[in-house]
């Protein structure tokens, strides 16, 4: 076979996979049936509102085109009908843009029947799972979740398969200035500079986020930067037991939030506990009932 056969047959993809029964003609094209795969005319899918990324990387759409253009488009796309010649994207728009970038006419897409909220969350989901995403990327599709889907945290955690820590540390991140946001998102910090930062206010926030850039700061330089900020003027901080240390760090990481601690001169002092919510907080009690 020769290779301009070879890649007709490849290029295929995966109509070439498909069942007689799930393959139809453009003709037929107000006739497609809900749950069946089949080629549909990339002018007929529209762009999914839903849709939590606001950036693409042009390198990957072009190199996942390039792909394409080769085997063809291996995974199918998921659509919604919305009327006989108007279907919604609900995942897929990478796979979509770059076949519109090598002008592909048509793609094989899934066609599926559900409702603005669960298209919504799908979209959520299926780009919370990705490895590109940047971390105010996935801490907006979590918060968007709890808010428009209605979600308590720990429904998201079984729903995302990731911890309820982990969504709490990712939701901190849209406390911190705007600025700091921006930089996260374009990767001139981390997101380990970023979870060390929101324990400072925000005029305190950009004052080091400006020194990061400037000197190169890892994590612990600028977590050593913030502590030294937070105890600045506080005598009293400097007369810490080492055992009231030490209980504010253990509780810290049972509790999984975060805990202050102040003494005075005497010895007598209190600790102060964080939640962000009423379920945070009512987690934070159980936890604390239990252990008694």
């Amino acid at each position: 076979m020769s290779r301009s056969s070879k890649k007709q047959v490849l290029g295929r993809g995966i109509s070439a996979l498909l069942n007689d029964n799930l393959k139809e003609t453009v003709s037929d094209i107000t006739n497609l049936k809900i749950g069946s795969i089949t080629d549909i005319p990339v002018e007929f899918i529209s762009a999914n509102p839903f849709q939590p990324r606001s950036h693409f990387n042009e390198g990957r759409i072009n190199e996942l085109a390039s792909s394409i253009s080769e085997l063809g488009l291996i995974q199918p796309v998921t659509v919604r009908k919305i009327n006989k010649e108007s279907y919604q994207l609900i995942s897929g728009e990478r796979r979509l843009r770059a076949s519109k970038l090598i002008g592909l006419e048509k793609i094989p897409c899934y066609i599926r029947s559900i409702n603005d909220q669960e298209s919504l969350e799908m979209s959520l989901v299926e780009n919370i799972q990705r490895q590109d995403l940047d971390p105010i990327e996935i801490a907006l599709s979590y918060k968007r979740l709890i808010d428009d889907i209605q979600l308590t945290q720990n429904e998201l955690s079984d729903r995302v398969g990731k911890k309820r820590s982990t969504i709490t540390n990712y939701l901190r991140l849209l406390t911190l200035d705007p600025i700091i946001q921006t930089g996260l998102r374009d990767g001139f910090i981390s997101m380990g500079h970023g979870r060390a930062l929101i324990s400072i206010d925000n005029k305190e926030q950009i004052k080091v986020y400006e020194k990061i850039l400037k000197k190169g700061l890892s994590v612990r330089n600028t977590e050593d930067i913030i502590n030294e900020l937070r105890h600045k003027g506080k005598k009293s901080s400097n007369h810490k037991p080492k055992f009231i240390l030490a209980t504010a760090t253990n509780l810290k990481i049972f509790l999984e939030t975060e805990v202050k601690v102040k003494v005075n001169t005497s010895g007598k002092g209190f600790l102060s506990i964080s939640f962000d919510s009423q379920e945070d907080l009512n987690r934070i009690v159980n936890k604390i009932n239990n252990s008694v």
